[in-house]
């Protein structure tokens, strides 16, 4: 029996140890304008009330800026829209 839990024991740890690499590690500071509130003036000026604007950021991948919303179970990235419900982006270059 105690050779059981002994090997239980150690399927845990080396589970544990193995698992602990696959974590995603922060990359540091990235790219100026993907940093939380690098936001220009003129996008606070265009943004509707209620919205957190000192948590925005521009995403590159879709070229609009976005806003932490914090809700009462997680917070979540939403859209930064103006007083029209409009969202935020920047001009495509074609």
């Amino acid at each position: 029996m105690r050779v059981l839990m002994l090997k239980q024991k150690m399927m845990v740890a080396v589970v544990l140890s193995l698992t602990a690499g696959c974590a995603v590690q922060p990359t540091g500071p990235g790219d100026a304008a993907d940093q939380r509130g690098n936001v220009p003036e003129a996008v606070i000026a265009m943004a509707a009330p209620d919205q957190d604007v000192a948590t925005a950021r521009l995403v590159p991948e879709d070229g609009c800026y976005w806003y932490e919303h914090s809700g009462p179970v997680e917070t979540t990235l939403l859209p930064l829209r103006t007083a029209n419900g409009n969202p935020i982006c920047v001009a495509r270059e074609v």
